[in-house]
């Protein structure tokens, strides 16, 4: 009797270890499945951010590129540097434009003042003028001015969400002192041309900015745009 209860309390051990055993292994089991479904997502997520990123990135060189085969054509950029005149396709005014960003919205003429004076309320003159790092010419400082906006045409559905603010700045090696006007005095160095900066704002909060230096010239009576420099600045 004594060796029958002895071997069943045994047998009931080894069961109760085993019990443990298959728990364990199923909580590892359990934890290597929740690693790779949490790394899938990560996956999935960065490779959305990245198309998003893309998307943006070719929604502004897009507009900038277009802008400026536009602005090359337009007789006067007093009116466009001064903000008078804005492009014919922007979405109305830059004031009552709405871009979604960053689980809210901005205006045109936000994003302008953010490039301008790093503010979304109107900059003042002498904000415009503060020497930067970004902005070292003082007075010349580009004062910008939105001239397009809008949404961009939804060719696929990843871009049914993206806007674009296309800003134009006088050229900052101009040396009359005046960001709202074209130099056009002798030996200015920055008569007809002028700086584009092209935002986009796609899904994801997504925000993408490139800059150009673009002149005007003149062939065979038409005006056609000269981009002297370019580069991606976000």
């Amino acid at each position: 009797m004594w060796c029958r209860e002895r071997f069943k309390s045994g047998a009931d051990a080894e069961a109760g270890s085993a019990l443990v055993a298959v728990l364990l292994g199923a909580a590892f089991l359990s934890a290597l499945a929740a690693s790779a479904i949490l790394l899938s997502t990560s996956d999935t997520l960065g490779a959305a951010r990245q198309r998003d990123a893309r998307v943006a990135l070719y929604a502004a060189e897009a507009a900038l590129e277009q802008a400026a085969a536009e602005l090359v054509r337009a007789a006067d950029w007093n009116a466009v540097l001064s903000g008078a005149a804005v492009s014919p396709r922007a979405g109305g005014l830059p004031s009552d434009s709405r871009i979604p960003f960053a689980d809210g919205e901005m205006t045109a003429a936000q994003v302008a003042n953010l490039a301008t004076c790093a503010m979304t309320t109107a900059c003042t003159a002498e904000a415009s003028a503060a020497v930067t790092d970004d902005r070292p010419w003082g007075a010349n400082n580009p004062w910008w001015r939105p001239y397009f906006f809008g949404a961009v045409d939804e060719a696929t559905p990843a871009q049914a969400a993206t806007y674009v603010v296309v800003l134009v700045g006088d050229d900052p090696s101009e040396n009359d002192g005046d960001p709202s006007r074209d130099g056009v005095a002798p030996g200015n160095p920055g008569a007809d041309v002028l700086l584009l900066r092209a935002e986009a704002f796609g899904p994801g909060a997504t925000r993408r900015a490139v800059e150009a230096v673009v002149a005007r010239v003149g062939a065979a009576g038409a005006a056609l745009p000269r981009v002297i420099s370019w580069r991606a600045v976000r």
